[in-house]
């Protein structure tokens, strides 16, 4: 399918030393800012995550009257990225990037300010907004690094989030005791104003993405057309699907593995909390090895041998008789799951561009927003380990949506 991302269609250049094929160095200037935004994109969300309780305390909400606040983050999320699609292509994606991770660090600072669950949620409201255009923007920018590079390198940006995520909680959490939240996250949104006025000065320096020459791309730029035929919003569609599929697990479980470890395999507190950080460090370490496993087993092999991974470690997490048993099912979830949403994001951005990003990063928050209440629902009406089979069930279903892309677009 032709790209529909924002770049120009430049003479290939010239070899050079470190490049015999005339590609540019792999890792290069923008792609190492980018790398950094995904970074620092992680690292500001989960110091949000660990204040959660505080900010509560300071606006006296209940749980329900938090919940409602929270979803807020998902509705700025998803009414902002159809838009920041429309803006990537009219701006250029790496603008857009700057712009929304600007935005996303000043935002970050403004819940510890709030008194009461309404002024949260309107907090929250451009919070999510920010989050979500920086989501769209830096996924754009990444498929056109991706299409130049003419490797699937999407996983290792996907790595540096889930890396900034697990250094976020880390100091936020060591610096819960010390400092207010508002201290906290006032410096967390100083660090990504750094990150911005240093990233972001490489990465709008660096040449822009060049597409391939005709001959080596899969169709020439002259055929991309004005608008997507439907042949390629099926496609983006079904990554979609994928991307919300692999979301939902990782929704639910951000929210309930804890819970299974210490109410159903009687774990301790210190355990539960030991085996939510081994599912993110098996993620993290599932993303950095995504572009080796692509190169080697293909795309659609990885994802679909992700999901099916996924699937068996829930399986046995959610029956597992013994804490260790149950611990090695979420490693092989997070291994699993780890390469699946970027690569399905990657493939929607190389189908339709921005707006590809756009509609798939949409389908994929909706996955995250509807796991953690309908496990809940689940659990009321069976059982906790009945409800978290349905994440086994949705990864393996991702995998087999991936094979079915793959079948689409060889049609």
């Amino acid at each position: 399918m032709p790209l529909l991302n924002k770049i120009e269609a430049r003479p290939a250049r010239p070899a050079s030393p470190t490049s015999p094929s005339g590609r540019r160095s792999s890792w290069s200037a923008a792609r190492l800012a980018l790398t950094a935004f995904f970074t620092v994109d992680g690292f500001l969300f989960a110091a949000w995550v660990v204040r959660i309780p505080d900010v509560r305390a300071q606006v006296s909400a209940s749980h329900s009257a938090l919940g409602l606040a929270l979803l807020c983050i998902s509705a700025g999320a998803v009414a902002t990225m159809a838009l920041v699609g429309r803006l990537c292509l009219r701006y250029g994606s790496r603008r857009v990037t700057v712009a929304a991770v600007t935005v996303f660090s000043l935002a970050v600072a403004l819940p510890a300010h709030t008194h009461s669950v309404l002024a949260l949620g309107a907090v929250l409201l451009l919070f999510g907004a920010g989050y979500g255009a920086a989501n769209v923007a830096m996924n754009s920018a990444a498929v056109d690094l991706v299409a130049e590079l003419r490797r699937p390198v999407m996983p290792s940006f996907h790595a540096g989030y889930s890396l900034g995520g697990l250094l976020g909680a880390a100091v936020g959490g060591l610096l819960a005791g010390r400092i207010s939240a508002s201290w906290a996250l006032a410096a967390s949104g100083a660090l990504g104003l750094a990150v911005v006025a240093l990233a972001g000065t490489a990465l709008l320096r660096a040449p822009a993405a060049v597409r391939p020459a005709p001959d080596e791309s899969a169709a020439p730029a002259a055929a991309a057309p004005a608008g997507l035929s439907g042949h390629a919003r099926l496609l983006v569609v079904l990554l979609g699907l994928t991307a919300l599929c692999t979301a939902y697990g990782e929704g639910a479980l951000a929210d309930w593995a804890t819970l299974h470890l210490t109410d159903d395999v009687h774990a301790s507190t210190a355990t539960a909390a030991a085996g939510y950080a081994a599912f993110a460090f098996a993620m993290t370490a599932g993303r950095l090895s995504g572009t080796w496993l692509s190169e080697r087993l293909g795309q659609t092999r990885v994802m679909l041998l992700g999901g099916l991974t996924a699937c068996a470690g829930m399986t046995t997490a959610a029956l597992a008789p013994s804490v260790p048993l149950a611990l090695t099912g979420f490693v092989l979830v997070g291994l699993g799951l780890a390469n699946v949403f970027p690569l399905a994001i990657a493939q929607a951005g190389a189908t339709a561009g921005p707006q590809g990003v756009a509609t798939a990063s949409t389908l994929g928050y909706a996955g995250m927003l509807i796991g953690p209440p309908v496990i809940g629902f689940l659990a009321d009406a069976l059982s906790l380990p009945a409800a978290l089979l349905t994440v086994a069930a949705s990864s393996a279903l991702a995998g087999l949506l991936a094979l079915t892309v793959r079948r689409h677009r060889a049609a």
